[in-house]
């Protein structure tokens, strides 16, 4: 199977393609497909990049991830939950070439410049995740009625982006597999420390050469990619563990000292790092009394 691009499988009249995904990990490559990806995270949890940004998921979030826009999901191992994901695959000319111009989609239409990025949805998911429940049982013609109706209502849920930068030119497949060992690298190793030297060795590049890469294609340097995704799981440490001293997080993230660590945490999230897990751990147990 080749990492870049990454074939959805389907047959060949099949214009949409429901597909579940449970175990362990999801598929963990760097990948693009002609396809627009909409997802519900049915459990499980971990970091997903897109594009130039590395977020987190969770159970009950409900993704979108536009045309041709790389992405990886990376499922975190220590969680004991199962990772299992229902999926929607479609492009704008599944169901002909005129379908998604025709005056009644044109609402629609932000809706695709949007998935370019990637989103996550963030309001109306109870009414989105009883959609995706029904789609088990569904017929094929059930489910384009259900798809329709889960993008009518996300026309109107408010969003967050997933990424700020998309390096909008196919990958080939040399070029896949040098940006997931690049990826895949710092997200099983980001805990240790990095030099340049040392990952552009694994690109097999020289270190400027990897540097002028890395850039073109996410708009940022490697080391800024490298602190994004230390903090984000300083993100999910805070959360998943209130006893756990800033300090530890820290050093479990891949920081040499707590100062640094403050002030890129405060930099990447407006909060410091106490104030974050306040504010969560808050956030949750709202939600969960609601929902009681």
């Amino acid at each position: 199977m080749k990492i870049l691009p990454f074939k959805i499988p389907k047959p060949e009249q099949e214009a949409l393609v429901y597909q579940e995904d449970s175990g362990i990990l999801f598929y963990d490559k760097l990948h693009q497909h002609e396809e627009i990806q909409i997802s519900y995270i049915v459990s499980g949890e971990g970091s997903i990049v897109v594009g130039d940004t590395i977020s987190d998921f969770k159970a009950n979030d409900i993704l979108v991830i536009g045309e041709n826009v790389p992405h990886v999901f990376r499922s975190d191992s220590k969680t004991s939950a199962k990772s299992v994901m229902y999926t929607l695959f479609f492009t704008k000319e599944s169901f002909g070439k005129e379908f998604f111009t025709l005056s009644d989609m044109t609402r629609l239409q932000n809706f695709f410049e949007e998935s370019g990025y990637g989103m996550k949805i963030l309001s109306q998911n109870d009414r989105l995740t009883l959609l995706f429940d029904s789609l088990k049982n569904q017929s094929r013609i059930q489910r384009i009625a259900t798809l329709l109706n889960i993008l009518d209502i996300m026309i109107s849920s408010e969003k967050q982006p997933l990424s700020t930068f998309v390096y909008r030119k196919k990958y080939t497949e040399d070029e896949g597999n040098r940006m997931n060992t690049v990826i895949d690298y710092a997200l099983s190793n980001f805990h240790e420390p990095f030099s340049l030297e040392m990952v552009a060795e694994k690109a097999n590049m020289s270190k400027n050469a990897f540097c002028r890469y890395f850039k073109k294609r996410t708009n940022k340097t490697f080391f800024q990619f490298l602190i994004e995704i230390r903090i984000e799981h300083a993100c999910r440490l805070l959360f998943k563990d209130n006893d756990l001293p800033i300090s530890e997080v820290s050093e479990q993230c891949g920081f040499l000292n707590i100062a640094n660590f403050n002030r890129k945490f405060k930099e990447l999230k407006g909060v410091t790092p106490t104030q974050y897990r306040k504010f969560t751990i808050e956030k949750w147990r709202d939600r969960y009394s609601k929902s009681a």
